[in-house]
C-alpha cells in the first residue's frame, strides 16, 4: 500500500481558485496602530499611494470608521501581495469623541489621524480647600 502525503494540502486548493476566473479575493484589511494621549488616541495606518481624496473618514460618538481604495492595474499576476480594491476598518474605542476636532493628515504613505476625547470623558481635577 502506498500513502502520499501533501505538506502543504491548502497550497493546490489556493492555485485552482486563483486560476478560476470567478476568484475574488478577500478585501484589504487595513493595519492599525493606536496611542492614547492625555486628552486623546492617535491613530497610524500605512496607506501606499494614497491621497487625502481616496480616504472617507467618519467619527460617531465612540466609533472611527477608515474607509478607502486602492486602484490597481488590470494586469495578471503570478503572485500579487500589494494592497488592491476596497478596504474599511471601524474601531470602537472606550471613550466618547471629539470629531469637530479631529485632524487626520497623509505624510509620505502614514496617515495620522489625532481624536481628541469628548469633554464628558475626560478627567476632572477638583480640589479640596481646608479649613
Amino acid at each position: 500500500m502506498t500513502y502520499y502525503i501533501s505538506t502543504y494540502p491548502t497550497r493546490m486548493a489556493r492555485r485552482m481558485m486563483v486560476r478560476h476566473e470567478a476568484y475574488q479575493p478577500a478585501s484589504h484589511v487595513l493595519p492599525l496602530n493606536i496611542r492614547e494621549e492625555q486628552d486623546g488616541y492617535v491613530l497610524s495606518a500605512l496607506v501606499p499611494g494614497l491621497k487625502a481624496d481616496d480616504l472617507n473618514i467618519q467619527i460617531l460618538e465612540d466609533v472611527v470608521t477608515i474607509e478607502g481604495t486602492y486602484t490597481g492595474d488590470e494586469n495578471e499576476y503570478m503572485l500579487q501581495e500589494l494592497p488592491h480594491g476596497e478596504f474599511s476598518r471601524s474601531l470602537r474605542l472606550p471613550v466618547e469623541l471629539d470629531a469637530d476636532k479631529a485632524e487626520a493628515k497623509i505624510e509620505d504613505g502614514l496617515l495620522t489621524l489625532r481624536v481628541p476625547k469628548a469633554e464628558s470623558s475626560r478627567p476632572k481635577t477638583i480640589k479640596v480647600n481646608i479649613k
